[in-house]
């Protein structure tokens, strides 16, 4: 986990969206959203390869924080295992014992 965290931290650029071809031209469009509205800003030929990698960036920074949060995921769910596991097998000792105290203390069946 700690070697997710560090790969997040040296991530360096990040941009969200995506890089369009305009269609028919040799022109591309920057798309993202933002407070829910769809913004697209046109990009120069001399930006293209700079924001392609920043949006590589933050597509790999979101990998790394979903396989993070699988890996949290799993531990907690191991540790609620455990606890939910041990807690029956706490309480039928508990109950063994009670009725085996209760069997002991009645009188014999006729």
């Amino acid at each position: 986990m700690k070697r997710l965290l560090e790969r997040m931290a040296n991530i360096e650029r990040m941009e969200r969206g995506k890089l369009c071809q305009m269609s028919g031209r040799p022109h591309y469009n920057h798309q993202t959203w933002r407070n829910g509205k769809n913004l697209v800003c046109y990009v120069p030929k001399n930006e293209v390869e700079e924001l392609e990698k920043d949006i590589a960036g933050y597509q790999l920074f979101i990998k790394l924080a979903e396989e993070y949060a699988d890996e949290v995921i799993r531990i907690s769910r191991r540790e609620r295992e455990k606890k939910t596991t041990q807690k029956p097998r706490i309480m039928k000792l508990w109950f063994i014992a009670e009725l085996n105290a209760f069997a002991l203390a009645a009188p014999p069946l006729r």
